[in-house]
């Protein structure tokens, strides 16, 4: 399983929250020249470490070396935390203002990244599609329209690859998202939905079909998929990636349980639709009988529900994820035409097909009916960082192979390898199978990843990048990695990378990555690049009372801790500016801000 706001793109869109990032992105660009020079060359120690010395395992030196600088003595400290002894650290931290290494461990050696190959496939995205790039989603008629509004022929909703198709919208204009996404729903307790209507995007299209005079329709009803490839999401979540997707291709039921013990609950499926059929038995119990419910399929499109919930539990979110796509969409817009006064032959109960289309160039010909326009590229961008979302993810490189006439994963990675070797990347320093950071082809070095990092900070949209990555303690997949008190919430803007496997010898899970990479400041104000990256910890977990989720949370909260020890980072006596004070009439890097 793959784990695991504030926009900078004009001052009116800030939030007061946001102050800190403004002053990081301000002295990032201010060297950002003299960054990506230093991003070619490896950069020097500011101070001797003491990770150089040995294997950079978690508990291969028994004490820090008491005469080390602080700030390694204190990072040292947290790499010895018990359990984590045969865990491989991989570390580099560079000052964001002259590019030179304040504390690094194994920084040249590939490290598996998890969800951090999320800033590697986003990045590569954000330089083919560009901020402001909308997804347009037309609906066309392969027929004529008479004047009683009857179209003989059929109507084609044209997938484009728009991950969110208007169903995370809010009033704003802005995509919604959740801390805990219903992505997750299968085994984080605290997944939830957004307040959005999932189906917004086909209701958008549905009306505009109306008003274009379409009242009925004599033929079928199609979903081209044919943009690219079927392929998988390569991390945990649903897997299917298709050009089109519907509330993430899941289906989410919601449960409530009864005023007493021994009350049905209530269970809601969303979005509303007839293409699934649902046989829910869910019972409300005391609030001392625990709480579980299970979704089984019982064949195509029926589920049974089954299960109990305490009377006092807040609502639960479960997800089911549809085994057709295209087919799960079709119902859906059939469903959404019929509420707008459009008449149709086609019955949502069937299943899509494109056999009997005309070629995509040649259908892109046809009469546009009606077409859904979605939000800046930089919006998917949020959610796909904030919460980790690997469908989202994974799609990325399928839409960079559509946008040069291929439809594979293969030819959509080359692609991606184009743009990261553009934006300065070494590829001989990254390896990657997939957009989301589940394949076993992923792996990067903490140098590769900082260079990355080092070379967003030059461009003109590293605010949409910046504004996307999860803030420490606040939102997405940081909001608990610090607890509510810590100084340095809300000074971190990374990116996290959760993956886990089961070993069958002992039936206990293996961490095989835990990771962050982004920018922080440090309490004078001080701009950070940091890679961190731990591979290979046994856990001791899931055991009674210990989930495999509380053990990966509790790595995450390690590496929030490191986050808090560079926080409290500067001393001007062990890390001296670049220049001498006399030479230059800036201040030390330990100085105010």
């Amino acid at each position: 399983m793959v784990h695991h706001a504030v926009r900078f793109a004009a001052a009116s869109r800030l939030r007061a929250e946001t102050c800190v990032r403004v002053r990081l992105q301000v002295r990032l660009r201010a060297v950002a020249a003299s960054l990506v020079v230093a991003a070619l060359a490896r950069p020097l120690l500011v101070m001797p470490t003491v990770a150089r010395a040995d294997d950079g395992r978690a508990g291969s030196s028994t004490s820090p070396i008491p005469n080390a600088p602080l700030l390694e003595r204190r990072i040292e400290e947290v790499l010895r935390t018990p359990g984590y002894r045969n865990g491989r650290w991989g570390i580099l931290v560079l000052d964001g203002r002259t590019g030179k290494s304040v504390y690094e461990r194994n920084a040249d050696e590939m490290f598996t990244p998890a969800s951090v190959t999320k800033l590697f496939s986003a990045a590569a995205a954000l330089a083919e599609l560009g901020p402001d790039y909308r997804f347009q989603t037309p609906v066309v008629r392969t027929g004529d329209v008479d004047a009683a509004g009857v179209l003989s022929g059929d109507l084609v909703l044209i997938a484009r690859g728009d991950p969110n198709m208007g169903g995370r919208m809010g009033a704003d204009g802005a995509l919604q998202f959740k801390d805990d996404d219903h992505i997750y729903a299968g085994g984080n307790p605290r997944a939830d939905v957004v307040a959005a209507d999932p189906v917004a995007g086909l209701d958008h299209l549905a009306g505009e079909v109306r008003t274009a005079g379409v009242k009925r329709v004599t033929g079928d009803v199609v979903i081209d998929d044919r943009l690219f490839e079927a392929s998988e999401n390569t991390g945990s979540g649903p897997r299917r990636l298709s050009p089109i997707m519907i509330n993430d291709n899941l289906v989410d039921v919601i449960v409530h349980p009864g005023k007493a013990p021994g009350d049905p609950a209530s269970v809601a499926l969303i979005p509303v639709t007839s293409y699934i059929a649902a046989d829910a038995q869910v019972e409300t119990t005391a609030a001392d009988q625990g709480t579980k419910v299970e979704i089984r399929p019982a064949g195509p499109r029926r589920l049974i529900i089954r299960g109990r919930i305490a009377v006092d539990h807040p609502r639960l979110v479960l997800s089911h994820e549809v085994d057709d796509p295209a087919s799960f969409a079709r119902a859906l817009f059939l469903e959404a035409l019929r509420r707008h006064g459009v008449n149709t032959e086609a019955s949502p109960q069937g299943t899509n097909s494109v056999a009997s289309l005309p070629d995509s160039e040649a259908l892109l010909k046809r009469p546009k009916v009606a077409e859904y326009t979605s939000p800046p590229f930089r919006e998917s961008l949020k959610v796909i960082l904030k919460v980790s979302h690997n469908l989202h993810a994974s799609t990325l490189p399928m839409l960079l192979a559509a946008r040069h006439g291929e439809k594979s994963l293969s030819a959509g990675l080359r692609r991606q390898g184009e743009r990261l070797k553009e934006l300065g990347l070494d590829l001989d320093t990254i390896s990657f199978g997939g957009g989301a950071g589940g394949s076993r082809a992923d792996l990067v070095t903490p140098r590769s990843t900082a260079a990355l990092l080092k070379s967003m900070t030059a461009r003109s949209d590293f605010a949409d990048f910046d504004a996307a990555l999860p803030i420490l303690g606040r939102d997405g997949t940081l909001a608990r990695a610090v607890p509510p008190d810590s100084p340095a919430r809300g000074h971190a803007h990374a990116k996290t990378g959760t993956y886990w496997v089961e070993d069958e010898l002992t039936g206990k899970a293996v961490l095989t990555s835990k990771a962050l990479a982004g920018y922080m400041e440090t309490a004078s104000g001080r701009p950070l690049i940091l890679a961190l990256f731990l591979n290979n910890v046994k856990l001791d977990a899931p055991r009674p009372g210990r989930a495999v989720s509380d053990a990966t949370a509790e790595a995450g909260r390690l590496l929030g801790k490191l986050c808090e020890v560079l926080y409290t980072s500067d001393t001007p006596a062990e890390d001296p500016p670049s220049k001498p004070p006399a030479a230059s009439p800036e201040k030390p890097a330990g100085g105010a801000r």
